[in-house]
């Protein structure tokens, strides 16, 4: 896999990541690569063990491995978990025309406690998906509140939750701990998306962009609160944000209003 600096994300635009939890790229595979996804996925994908280096899970010159190399797909892939990441697993999702049934709201994994690292699934749509499609639904924002997997299963709708319609070739990045589910597909066309999880081999440290990192934009991009917030336990999640921002700057006296600041307050002055 290589990569170059012109296609790594800014900080700006790490830093909505962050907050929203996923990071939409519309359009940014060819047609003709589109074409080719449909009849790769109609035959199937065969699977490979969980933590499959890049190189040996999609050989040079696959289709995968031509989707994965694509110049913007590459560099937001490096800048999110770095270079030579493990392929966890991948999975084609098929939604039959008229199913009749939604997948329930969830996270991709078991609890997952970490604050200073995160995998991130690309999630690939080779055809244009409409709303009567159904399409995925997600929870902006809230990838940072720890769930087991389907706790949240029995939540119908949440406010400010998106149901993505997208042009073919669109490709988003969703941190592992977004909630998300597919939603049924009322339309006569079945629905395609490829998921591939990667688990970063480096430590994810200003692996993007750095230039603009003093840009007024990051904070307001951290800043970002949800409508699904209520009240003054949205404050969490920006707590737990400036927590993974520290983890990826490196900046430990980064904060947002004082939050984190405040509750690690920990003096070791001995009074006279």
């Amino acid at each position: 896999m290589t990569t170059t600096s012109e296609h790594l994300l800014s900080s700006v635009r790490m830093a909505h990541f962050v907050a929203h939890g996923s990071l939409r790229l519309d359009a940014v595979v060819p047609s003709q690569l589109n074409a080719e996804a449909m009849e790769v996925f109609g035959a199937g994908i065969p699977p490979v063990p969980y933590g499959t280096p890049v190189t040996e899970a999609y050989p040079e010159g696959s289709f995968l491995r031509r989707l994965i190399d694509l110049p913007e797909v590459a560099g937001a892939l490096h800048s999110l978990v770095g270079p030579d990441p493990n392929v966890d697993h991948h999975f084609v999702h098929v939604r039959e025309p008229h199913e009749g049934r939604a997948q329930p709201l969830h996270a991709d994994a078991i609890i997952d406690a970490r604050t200073d690292a995160f995998d991130v699934q690309l999630m690939y749509y080779p055809q244009d998906v409409t709303l009567e499609m159904g399409g995925t639904l997600s929870v902006p924002g809230s990838h940072l509140r720890r769930t087991n997997e389907s706790d949240t299963g029995r939540y119908q709708n949440l406010r400010g939750q998106h149901r993505l319609v997208c042009p073919a070739g669109t490709v988003v990045f969703l941190h592992h701990g977004l909630w998300h589910g597919g939603r049924r597909n009322a339309s006569d066309t079945p629905r395609y998306m490829l998921k591939i999880r990667f688990n970063p081999t480096v430590r994810q440290h200003r692996l993007w962009d750095t230039s603009d990192l003093a840009d007024p934009g990051v904070a307001s991009e951290l800043n970002t609160v949800f409508p699904w917030y209520e009240g003054a336990t949205g404050r969490l999640e920006l707590y737990n944000r400036v927590l993974l921002w520290r983890a990826l700057t490196g900046d430990a006296d980064f904060d947002l209003d004082h939050w984190v600041t405040r509750v690690s307050n920990r003096p070791q002055k001995v009074p006279a």
